[in-house]
């Protein structure tokens, strides 16, 4: 179970470290939101990444809580927002397998469905 957290974490690290070069300008918008923005995103997207890079960090929380690894006096919280994070990452997956990015797909999709399934089993403890 706490490897599941571990593998989840250390992956979340690089959506996040991606997420926030993506931010900051990295010319990487075809491995992103649809491919649609070849190079550096628009301002929009840009701030959308940082959220996202965010919301990534709160799922880590999550998970950590969840597995008993952090912040025990959530352990209690964590049993229901675990499966914000099971949804995020149902979603995620299927937006990754249909993007018309064939980059993104092949470097996302499989990231996405590696902490789906993490989180569910982690979910399902």
């Amino acid at each position: 179970m706490v490897l599941a957290a571990y593998v989840f974490f250390g992956l979340s690290l690089i959506v996040i470290a991606f997420q926030i070069a993506i931010a900051l300008g990295a010319p990487w918008g075809e491995y992103t939101m649809g491919g649609r923005n070849p190079g550096k995103l628009p301002m929009g997207l840009r701030i959308a990444a940082g959220f996202q890079s965010s919301v990534i960090l709160f799922f880590d929380l999550v998970v950590l809580t969840r597995v008993s690894l952090i912040l025990p006096q959530l352990a209690s919280l964590s049993r229901t927002l675990i499966w914000f994070v099971v949804g995020f990452f149902v979603l995620g997956s299927l937006l990754n397998l249909i993007t018309p990015s064939k980059k993104e797909r092949l470097l996302w999709a499989p990231v996405n469905l590696v902490m789906l399934a993490l989180s569910l089993f982690i979910a399902l403890r």
